[in-house]
């Protein structure tokens, strides 16, 4: 995902000249080209966010288009309040782009580890939270992004994810993009927990059950048409997500269902990270097994009293 997102960026500012790229002492030799091309409009901020933060607010507020990327909780947790204060509060278009989220640098640690960027960031008015699930999404997001007035936030993974889609897909803040039709179940997945949906749903196949799976990018706005459709149509709703269970994409369609009075609110199953921090190192594969983001627990879940 990230290579696509240095290759998307280069070409965007080489077309717009007021685009900025600010970087968190990462990527300097990812982003070659890009400097090549547009290198009075790079900066390497350094281990300083916060203060990376405040200055895309500053070029925002000048009349750029500033972005802002590193390494996903650095770029969130220790922001929150430049992120709130001197980018949300002002409704200032700054793009900030976190990469290696979820359990993507699982091997690491907790402090590498972003379980709770959505939930916070979603919190702050005037914020679009977006989770791309593949390497299209991320390009068609980050143009999505340029052509909003308001601030966006994109987590994206950090590299080798599966492609998803064939092409540039048809890609809309707050609508979901269909993956796989289906008829008795539904799998909504945001960002890069795709593929885990994808072999589930070829495996319930193999059942004899049918499953519909979307990729719900947007965790902010929802897709209210789809969710309104879904909650009728399906006989049971699964939402996975590489990020905790509070306050992330499952949260926040338990909290529509409740606002919207949906009574068939039963249908509806999470999956995500478990209340408590992952103490042991590892591939990102093994951590998502020790908290049950497997295609199996996906069908387990599912297919239980179906």
């Amino acid at each position: 995902m990230r290579n696509a997102f240095a290759d998307e960026i280069t070409k965007l500012a080489s077309e717009n000249n007021k685009i900025v790229l600010l970087s968190g002492d990462i990527g300097n030799r990812l982003f070659n080209t890009y400097k090549e091309k547009c290198g009075d409009r790079f900066f390497n901020c350094g281990v300083a966010e916060a203060n990376m933060t405040g200055v895309a607010a500053g070029l925002a507020l000048s009349g750029m288009r500033p972005l802002t990327y590193t390494i996903t909780p650095f770029l969130t947790t220790r922001c929150l309040e430049q992120i709130k204060l001197d980018v949300c509060y002002h409704n200032l278009p700054v793009i900030i782009v976190g990469v290696g989220s979820g359990l993507s640098y699982a091997g690491l640690g907790a402090t590498h580890h972003s379980f709770e960027d959505l939930s916070l960031l979603r919190t702050f008015p005037n914020m679009t939270v977006v989770a791309p699930a593949d390497v299209w999404e991320v390009r068609a997001a980050l143009r999505a992004a340029f052509k909003q007035n308001g601030p966006v936030y994109i987590r994206i993974g950090k590299k080798n994810e599966p492609v998803i889609h064939k092409e540039l897909p048809d890609f809309q803040f707050g609508k979901v993009i269909p993956v796989i039709n289906g008829n008795d179940v539904c799998i909504i997945s945001t960002g890069n927990m795709m593929p885990t949906a994808i072999e589930a749903a070829e495996k319930l196949k193999e059942n004899n059950v049918s499953a519909n799976v979307v990729s719900m990018h947007t965790i902010k706005p929802l897709d209210d048409i789809f969710l309104k459709n879904a909650f009728q149509k399906f006989n049971k709703i699964l939402t996975i997500e590489e990020h905790s269970l509070i306050g992330g994409l499952g949260s926040a369609i338990a909290e529509w269902l409740v606002d919207n009075k949906i009574k068939s609110a039963d249908k509806l199953i999470r999956l995500g990270i478990k209340d408590e921090f992952l103490h042991e190192a590892g591939g990102q594969n093994y951590a998502r097994e020790k908290m049950g983001l497997t295609p199996e627990n996906i069908i387990n879940k599912l297919t239980l009293d179906l």
